[in-house]
């Protein structure tokens, strides 16, 4: 199906069935309903009268307020195991999370280690998972799974009957107990007694997955203690309402029991590490996925993810929300300093050792080293990759992670070859792209992918035996674009010029540009020239007369230091004193020759003709009037000069000494102009 065709059928055939005529006349930019399907009713309120609501003002508005009833928060945990070791690390991190939020408890449902093991490696499981619970600010409540009890090998002679049943009495808890909670039954069941008769624990055989006497008059007394409850919670491993391996014993024996009570609200498992809701007589039968188990990830927005669940309980309703580990902000962590941090890391570019050198029309295999440098002051986890759209470039390693301690830095040896045989249309160069996380106290931080493109070292041909070109650009999608990395401009004085001719004006034309609240600029307005420097906190701006199209024109935007001039064809046609005081905002944005970037780099404000001889000097080239030279030279101080005489594909070259090569892109190509 065509994009446009799908776009046609969601406007104009799918909000109309989701969004009604008087949703439509109130919100007229709502495109859903999802908010409108609710599983509870409103919560009662009540008139604010003088002894709950104060104010000074005066309004027609009267705002009911909440009663003031009994409500509180508990959260549940799925399976730690079974699983990879590392998953007691999503453990930890669903401990941070919920510590940030403070419920009143924390239950489980189980496979709260790995099992399946004999007494020593039992013990210390336990202690590792012991050792992260007790983080926990509030009281947390264990519930024994098949993990937790099963012992292998089964031929083992010291194996006692009950298998791991004793261990996990003496170390986590009753297999089966009730506790009450604001006016709330909570009820634990343990689902792996095994089979009566063999002592079999198995959890895909239905003999033993049956309720004991014993443990069922534990539940019958358990319920009869909290039938006055406003709700009862029971929690245990086995999802056996599902049936299957579990047989029937839950739907004959347990569920009519429960159901008798009118007042079991909910019933919690796990093992199947997969979140699943099945209502049944009013009773919510929720399985949970896991916090640290095997996580198949199949459907992680359907519940096949790390998660844990939070039930807000009320006296006659309860709400249950799922929220991913790790996905909870810490709000006191969340800083100016913090974001200044992230910020460092985004704007840092790593450094090669060594230039790509392209020679006799291709690139030459080489080896180099990246260093990567942690300017934060906290750990940083970092992943390096090279990249390339090209296919063609071999690299090896294809990438590098590493962490670095605050101001540490780390070389990353590096082997570049390219498999193309010629530099041809398709042609694309090497970029570096940095990934790293700010290690703060109780989260990571990913920054933004910080890109270094690879500094180029291109064999240049005579320039005099070449025709004069000027790059050609549409006024649509054509700019040439510097890296950042590669535009090293010291604070001071500079001189930024070039000659253009404009085929068309049009409202706001970036002809030269760095800026965002930030750097310098040469901007057209109507084609009225706009040179801006962005000095302290503000934009310095020196202007001059409208430009006429199809004619060329030579500017140039002079700082000097305490004075900003314009010359346009040589003339000086503004100045503004400035502060000497004041520096220039920096920022890590590409230069743009025909358009301006926007925050994230993307190129906007399109110029519409042909830009030659761009050069930008660290130094105030022009004191006074001049005679423009139509083709610029290298000056001492000259960061980059672009003749656009010569290009590689989309690489434009700098006759610059810094090689400062830039690539164009839309339809962006060099043509030839009358000298």
């Amino acid at each position: 199906m065509k994009p446009s065709l799908l776009l046609f059928l969601v406007s104009s055939c799918l909000i109309p069935i989701c969004i009604d005529a008087y949703a439509q006349d109130e919100a007229k930019n709502l495109e859903h309903m999802r908010h409108t399907h609710h599983s509870n009713p409103p919560h009662p309120t009540e008139k604010a009268g003088e002894k709950r609501f104060y104010t000074t003002r005066s309004s027609e508005v009267a705002l009911p307020l909440p009663t003031e009833e009994d409500s509180f928060v508990f959260a549940v945990f799925g399976d730690r195991t079974g699983g990879p070791v590392e998953g007691i690390n999503v453990l930890a991190d669903a401990v941070r999370d919920v510590n940030l939020i403070e419920p009143d408890l924390v239950m489980t449902v189980g496979d709260l280690i790995n099992g399946y093991n004999q007494t020593d490696k039992w013990l210390e499981q336990m202690r590792e998972f012991k050792f992260v619970m007790k983080e926990l600010r509030c009281p947390w409540f264990p519930v024994a799974g098949n993990h937790d009890v099963y012992w292998r090998p089964l031929i083992d002679p010291q194996m006692p009957r009950a298998q791991h049943d004793q261990h996990y009495e003496m170390h986590f808890g009753p297999l089966w107990y009730s506790f009450q909670h604001k006016n709330c039954n909570f009820i634990v069941l343990y689902s792996d007694e095994g089979d009566p008769e063999t002592g079999e624990k198995n959890f895909s055989n239905p003999n033993a997955q049956k309720v004991s006497e014993e443990q069922y008059t534990f539940l019958k007394e358990a319920l009869k203690r909290g039938e006055k409850s406003a709700h009862q919670f029971l929690f245990l491993h086995h999802p056996r309402w599902l049936e299957g391996g579990y047989g029937t014993d839950w739907t004959t024996r347990v569920h009519p029991l429960l159901k008798e009570s009118g007042n079991v609200t909910a019933v919690f498992a796990g093992h199947i590490h997969y979140m699943r809701s099945d209502p049944k007589d009013g009773i919510e039968y929720v399985a949970l996925a896991t916090v640290g188990g095997n996580q198949p990830g199949t459907f992680p927005k359907a519940g096949y993810l790390h998660q844990y669940h939070l039930v807000t309980v009320r006296p006659k309703q309860v709400a249950m929300v799922s929220f991913p580990v790790g996905e909870a902000m810490n709000v006191r962590e969340i800083t100016k300093h913090l974001q200044d941090q992230l910020a460092l890391l985004a704007s840092q570019n790593c450094k090669p050792s060594a230039r790509l050198a392209i020679k006799e029309g291709k690139p030459q295999d080489m080896h180099l080293e990246v260093e990567v440098h942690n300017p934060a002051d906290r750990p940083v986890d970092f992943t390096l990759t090279p990249h390339s759209p090209d296919q063609r470039w071999n690299f090896q390693p294809t990438h590098a992670h590493s962490r670095l301690e605050p101001g540490a830095s780390e070389t990353i040896p590096l082997t570049i070859n390219y498999r193309g045989s010629e530099i041809d249309s398709s042609f694309e160069t090497v970029q570096f792209l940095l990934d790293q996380d700010y290690l703060a106290p109780t989260t990571r931080y990913p920054a933004p992918t910080s890109v270094t493109e690879m500094p180029l070292e291109i064999e240049l041909a005579d320039s005099s035996s070449l025709p004069n070109r000027a790059l050609s650009l549409d006024g649509v999608d054509d700019v040439l674009a510097i890296p950042s990395s590669s535009v090293n401009l010291p604070q001071g004085p500079f001189t930024l010029e070039a000659w253009f001719q404009a085929r068309s004006h049009s409202a706001r034309v970036g002809l030269l540009a760095k800026t965002q609240q930030s750097e310098y600029s040469i901007f057209l307005y109507q084609g009225v020239p706009s040179g801006d420097i962005h000095l302290g906190d503000n934009y310095q701006r020196v202007g001059g007369p409208m430009i006429p199209v199809g004619k060329w024109t030579h500017i140039a935007m002079v700082y000097e230091g305490n004075a900003i001039k314009l010359y346009v064809n040589g003339l000086q046609v503004d100045k503004k004193d400035v502060d000497p005081n004041l520096k220039r905002t920096l920022n890590n944005l590409p230069f743009m020759i025909g358009a301006d970037p926007d925050g994230s780099g993307k190129p906007t404000s399109f110029f519409n003709g042909l830009i030659d001889e761009v050069r930008l000097t660290s130094s105030a080239v022009y004191q006074a009037d001049f005679q423009p030279a139509r083709r610029l030279q290298v000056l001492p101080e000259t960061i980059f000069l672009y003749n656009f005489d010569q290009s590689i594909s989309s690489l434009q070259v700098d006759s610059g000494p810094n090689q400062a090569h830039g690539r164009a892109s839309g339809g962006a190509t060099l043509v030839e102009v009358a000298d």
